[in-house]
């Protein structure tokens, strides 16, 4: 049974298709624990090269689930999106189990509704692959961009020459654009907990969450005191 360290995040991936094998292979290149499932035993011969959690499962019903120690993951991803009743009810069972987030692959709106309503956090590969380049097409400042779902982000960004000797208070990115700075890089540190009080560096590279559109409002704004 898979067993969380506490000492890093643990992930569970369910269904090594090709979204959720490509998912899989960059969480491993991560610090993190990882437990894979899925009914073909060649796929998971593969990845135990990878994780020794990797797990042959040929029924997704919640005793199975279980066994595999799956509810002891932070987050858990169902990746499945062909065969919509598995991926309803391993969605439904996943969600029982208390898992902190579950993240679900919709093949259509009215699937994703369907694992809305059951309590996941849904994403829609494909559509969230061209929003992911589209956010960035117009962001030119970003770095990075990564939609989590239809109302939450995480961008990267560089702090501008603006920003620089300015507190967090001052600028105030939550009130003025509804982004939270939820960690900051300078010069191969990070700061996980940013106080009010800091005062921005330069080289200092920013991670805010919130909105799409707030994100565009922020870099917006911050082209324009430049």
């Amino acid at each position: 049974m898979f067993k969380h360290s506490k000492e890093k995040p643990a992930y569970g991936i369910i269904g090594l298709g090709r979204f959720g094998t490509a998912l899989a292979l960059e969480l491993a290149d991560h610090d993190v624990d990882l437990i894979v499932l899925d009914r073909n035993e060649d796929k998971i011969r593969e990845f135990r090269e990878i994780t020794e959690n990797a797990l042959v499962i040929k029924s997704l019903d919640k005793k199975s689930l279980e066994e595999t120690g799956i509810q002891n993951c932070d987050v858990a991803v169902v990746c499945i999106g062909e065969q919509l009743d598995t991926s309803i009810l391993a969605t439904l069972h996943l969600v029982s189990m208390g898992i902190p987030l579950v993240l679900a692959k919709a093949k259509s709106s009215d699937h994703g509704e369907i694992l809305k309503k059951m309590g996941a956090e849904v994403v829609y590969p494909e559509r969230d692959m061209a929003i992911r380049l589209a956010g960035r097409l117009q962001t030119t400042k970003v770095l990075d961009f990564i939609q989590l779902s239809e109302k939450i982000n995480i961008s990267k960004l560089p702090a501008p020459p603006c920003l620089v000797g300015k507190s967090v208070l001052e600028v105030n990115f939550r009130r003025r654009f509804g982004q939270n700075i939820i960690a900051l890089e300078n010069n191969g540190q990070v700061l996980e907990t940013l106080h009010p009080e800091y005062v921005f560096r330069q080289g200092d590279v920013l991670f805010v969450s919130g909105s799409r559109e707030g994100l565009l409002q922020l870099t917006n704004w911050l082209e324009r005191e430049q």
